[in-house]
């Protein structure tokens, strides 16, 4: 994509001013809007890659055999798995190359002009400003089963989420992070101990009980919806990974950064797809396909077969709750550094950026929380929010993948410290199966999909009017694509 000519950018050296620039921000400006740098080496970085996940393997994901059963759901699972491998390596190599906080949209950014990255970088905070609200209603569902502190009521569960885990991020990133990756590891460590404690029941047939729609082409006892089931499974195939992608959000405030971000990204990835592998074999075999398909709680479902192992039930009950804020509070970071990176840069107000002196995004904090505090008590529909998420991360997902196939292609002779597995070959099958992924979520959830298409709208209208025509040139991100199209009118010279 060129590069957009009418957006009036501060020129940085060693470009040449364009004609009716706007005037750059004094230095002032960027100490006003700093991370803490080297905050987290790879390990944390891995526990947040996870963290952002691991609620999906609690619940969510079973939806998807009412959609496609057993098979369905098992193929687009593995079609989901193979997209967020192939986005992950490509992103490995994209944050090695451009280490900012803007992550995808910073990448998107330079490869396909200030659109480019504003159609990426807008799509992402869609994912992270509506996953949280989403999550924490989950949490207050979960307190309420478990009749904890003798709430009838779920706002004030809302309330005590987003007030008590803003607080943790806005005392410091690195506080936070090792917060994150203490829950992550109880979460991970249940599901294993719940896989264990499962496998004893686990029986080969249960796993394609469902009742098959003869109507439905390609329908089996594998496939009872069909071949199309498939397909329908695909949003539900991504809740095993759902939110790994965010890991370059945390580059800024990251130890070596060129090494720690490839490194993060694959172990995540690797961690998640194993544990998809043993909650969702284990969990249907169980009990069967069609006990947990609509089940709240598939997990503690799974293990209602056995009077003996409600020890098991109680305690997967409360690690359910664990999962649920350790990626409640994940999604909380990746929302305000998305936030940031789009203030900082011009294409959000800019006050929106500002750093506190413990160098966090206090307001890219406090802002999201609140509307997410009342998207959560005034709808009460996490799950409608969260299908509203996944649209807005398939977009964002189909861009980060062209993101890396046209640096690819139009800069071969860029430094890359990292280079992805099978180079464009690989972003491209991410850039497929992420719009097979989006043209899914309306067959999920027609009513979700156009809202996120208006809120998108709305954002884009804003940006050609207004905020295109005032980005700041001495921002990372536009810094980035400045001396990227200086290096090219000189090649082209």
């Amino acid at each position: 994509m060129a590069e957009d000519t009418e957006a009036r950018l501060t020129p940085v050296p060693p470009p040449a001013p364009s004609a009716g620039a706007d005037p750059s921000p004094d230095a002032a400006y960027l100490e006003r809007r700093t991370l803490r740098r080297g905050s987290a080496g790879w390990l944390l970085l891995t526990g947040l890659g996870v963290a952002y996940v691991v609620s999906g393997d609690f619940s969510g994901w079973n939806t998807g055999l009412a959609h496609g059963g057993f098979g369905g759901l098992a193929l687009a699972t593995l079609l989901m798995g193979a997209m967020y491998a192939c986005l992950v390596f490509s992103l490995a190599e994209l944050s090695a190359i451009l280490p900012t906080a803007g992550g995808g949209y910073g990448f998107a950014r330079r490869a396909l002009g200030t659109w480019g990255g504003f159609l990426t970088g807008t799509a992402i905070l869609i994912e992270y400003v509506l996953a949280p609200a989403a999550i924490a209603i989950f949490i207050g569902d979960y307190v309420e089963s478990l009749h904890l502190f003798g709430l009838t009521s779920s706002w004030p569960v809302y309330l005590a989420c987003f007030a008590l885990f803003i607080g943790i991020h806005l005392w410091g990133v690195g506080e936070a992070l090792r917060f994150s990756l203490i829950v992550t590891a109880v979460a991970v460590a249940a599901l294993l101990v719940f896989a264990v404690g499962a496998l004893g029941h686990f029986d080969a047939g249960r796993l394609d009980d469902i009742a098959v729609d003869a109507s439905a082409f390609g329908s089996s006892s594998w496939l009872p919806f069909g071949v199309l089931g498939i397909w329908a499974a695909f949003p539900f195939g991504m809740w095993f990974f759902l939110g790994v992608e965010g890991v370059p959000l945390a580059a800024e405030e990251a130890k070596d950064p060129v090494r720690s971000m490839p490194r993060a990204l694959a172990t995540s990835m690797g961690i998640l797809a194993l544990l998809a592998l043993v909650t969702f074999l284990v969990a249907t075999g169980a009990r069967g396909a069609d006990a947990i398909q609509a089940a709240g709680n598939p997990l503690v479902v799974a293990l209602e077969g056995d009077p003996g192992l409600s020890w098991l039930k109680t305690f997967v009950n409360y690690a359910g709750l664990a999962g649920l804020v350790a990626s409640f509070f994940s999604l909380i970071y990746a929302g305000s550094r998305q936030l940031f990176a789009l203030s900082r840069a011009g294409d959000l107000p800019r006050f929106l950026s500002l750093t506190s002196r413990r160098k966090a995004p206090y307001l890219g904090l406090l802002i999201p929380g609140a509307l997410g505090f009342a998207l959560a008590a005034g709808t009460g529909d996490g799950p409608r929010m969260l299908n509203i998420a996944v649209f807005g991360a398939t977009i964002s997902y189909a861009l980060m993948a062209l993101s890396h196939i046209v640096l690819r292609r139009r800069e071969p002779g860029l430094a890359r410290p990292y280079r992805t597995p099978g180079g464009v070959a690989t972003s491209t099958a991410a850039f497929v199966l992420a719009l097979s992924a989006l043209v899914a979520t309306f067959l999920v959830d027609k009513e979700a999909a156009f809202i996120a298409l208006a809120v998108y709208a709305a954002a884009l209208a804003y940006f050609a009017l207004y905020s295109r025509h005032h980005l700041v040139a001495s921002a990372p991100e536009e810094e980035f694509a400045a001396l990227a199209a200086a290096e090219a009118e000189l090649d082209r010279d």
